[in-house]
């Protein structure tokens, strides 16, 4: 995006709707009405700006969803500590309103739409299933290992190899993180054996891989019935059972009307956590199910190995506190491009 289009941008702000002649008079006729129109052109396209009308009578305004888009400079974000920030500390019931519209800009679809065409064809050159299994398996293990440690698990890459592929239990593991990562492998397992299970959501997959994930860890199956508290945010999640359920199902409702399964597996990976159906494990069973998803609509599921825990703790208490989802959905664009650079990437004869 060029500093025009930036102002533009602030003028939408700032004007509730204007039309071409506006900005022209605003950037006082610097630049030809053909330019101004190329601008708004791209910021409608990238779903910035909402349009009405048609002709010499198209009128602009900043698009609804911008708020919840817009890039936000997460260093001053996060330089208050959570007590100082204001921030939304009830859960928002037009969510669903707000994430019903197109998550991804153009921009970012053609990326997502163009890498995965390169997995599909990197991924025809694979004719042995013993070898496709080898490198599912290298995903299985980089993600079990790096969706425990945004959990506080502390083993390493290689002793989570160690302990998936021969059984061998890190030193000085205490049996809950060893039962975590084992309950990873099991959860991405059924992922890649039932893929078809999950083309079309239903609230029971959930709570069927959250069972999975949480197994012999002490905590309770099903939808919570007590209040939960976030480390780090003012942001208090539902706790009314029923509401919690009828916002479970609104937002499979959700996912399942979405024709992108790349917004499917994005919003997946939000909203478990926001809503916080259980009482532990919802950012675990949210990275599952998302990648389930990926994995239902022949695509590759994400390791997130390369992510920073904390900047990914940073993007979802983000969308927490404010429902701005940018910086996750960075996190997201960025883990699929790894996965596709990383994965099934070998020519092979």
């Amino acid at each position: 995006m060029n500093k025009r289009q930036e102002q533009i941008i602030e003028f939408a702000q700032k004007n509730k709707s204007f039309k071409n002649k506006d900005l022209l008079i605003f950037f006082e006729y610097k630049y030809s009405r053909e330019t101004i129109t190329r601008d708004l052109s791209y910021l409608f396209r990238e779903g910035i700006l909402d349009k009405s009308g048609a002709g010499a009578y198209v009128v602009y305004s900043l698009a609804k969803i911008y708020k919840f888009l817009k890039e936000i400079d997460i260093n001053k974000y996060f330089n208050k500590s959570y007590i100082e920030r204001n921030v939304n500390e009830r859960f928002n019931f037009d969510i669903f309103d707000i994430l019903s519209n197109d998550i991804f800009t153009e921009t970012e679809k053609e990326k997502l739409n163009n890498l995965q065409q390169k997995f599909t064809k990197n991924f025809s050159k694979y004719d042995s299933q013993t070898v496709i299994n080898k490198e599912f398996e290298r995903i299985m293990i980089d993600f079990s290992w790096k969706s425990s440690a945004i959990e506080g698990n502390t083993y390493s890459l290689l002793a989570t190899e160690a302990l998936i592929k021969n059984n061998i239990i890190g030193k000085g593991k205490t049996k809950e993180e060893t039962q975590m990562i084992l309950n990873h492998k099991d959860a991405f397992n059924e992922a890649i054996i039932n893929k078809d299970r999950f083309k079309k959501l239903h609230y029971s997959d959930i709570e069927y891989i959250h069972s999975i994930l949480i197994k012999k860890l002490g905590i309770s199956k099903n939808i919570r019935k007590v209040a939960v508290g976030i480390t780090g945010t003012k942001y208090k999640p539902l706790d009314n059972e029923y509401q919690i359920k009828e916002n479970m199902k609104k937002m499979v409702y959700l996912v399942n009307k979405k024709k992108s399964f790349f917004e499917k597996s994005f919003l997946i990976s939000i909203l478990i956590s926001y809503i916080q159906i259980f009482e532990d494990g919802n950012k675990r069973t949210a990275r599952m199910i998302s990648n389930a998803i990926l994995i239902a609509h022949n695509s590759i599921p994400l390791s997130y190995r390369i992510i920073n825990v904390e900047e990914y703790k940073k993007a979802v208490i983000l969308f927490y506190e404010t429902n701005n989802f940018s910086y996750f959905k960075q996190i997201f664009i960025d883990q699929f491009e790894d996965a596709v650079s990383n994965y099934f990437k070998y020519s092979l004869n």
